[in-house]
Parts: C-alpha cells; structure tokens; sequence
C-alpha cells in the first residue's frame, strides 16, 4: 500500500509538471506574439519617419537656395543691391 501511495504521488506530481509546463509554454507563446506584433509596428512606424525625414530634407534643401533666400530678401525686406557709391571696401591691417 506504501509503495501504491509513492506511485500515485509520483504521477501526480509528474502530471502537475506537465500541467505547468503547459501553461508556461502557452504563456511564452502569447508573450512572444505581443513582442512581434510590437516590432512589426515599430517596424512599420520607422519606415513612415524614414519617408518623412527624406521629404523634410527635401524641403529643407529646396527652402534654402540662394536664389529663393534672394527672392524672398527682394520681396519681404525690400532688399537690393547696393550701388557703387553704398559700398565700402574694408581692409585688414597687416601685422
């Protein structure tokens, strides 16, 4: 009787290993879905930040030419080109 008593403990603690390790590898299992899912959207937002970075570079580059920087000093502050009396030639003394 004993020895049936030891048995049964035994198989009872066996199964309650396999029950547990069962739910620990449906639990590893859902936890390494969510982290996918999180890359493949992380993964997803980098490449929309990419392609607005490149179109803010554009624009940047293209804001800052000198030509459209002349325009705009022409129109908004009424800026022109000194004349030849307006300009003042300066010279650095030598040491």
């Amino acid at each position: 009787m004993n020895k049936q008593i030891l048995e049964l403990a035994g198989v009872l603690t066996l199964a309650a290993c396999v029950v547990g390790s069962g739910i620990w590898i449906v639990d590893v299992e859902h936890r390494s879905r969510q982290l996918f899912i999180k890359t493949e959207s992380l993964g997803r937002e980098l490449d929309q930040l990419q392609i607005e970075w490149g179109q803010l570079q554009i624009e940047q580059s293209t804001l800052g030419t000198p030509s459209r920087i002349e325009v705009l000093a022409r129109k908004r502050l009424s800026l022109t080109v000194p004349s030849d009396n307006q300009l003042v030639v300066v010279i650095e003394p030598t040491h």
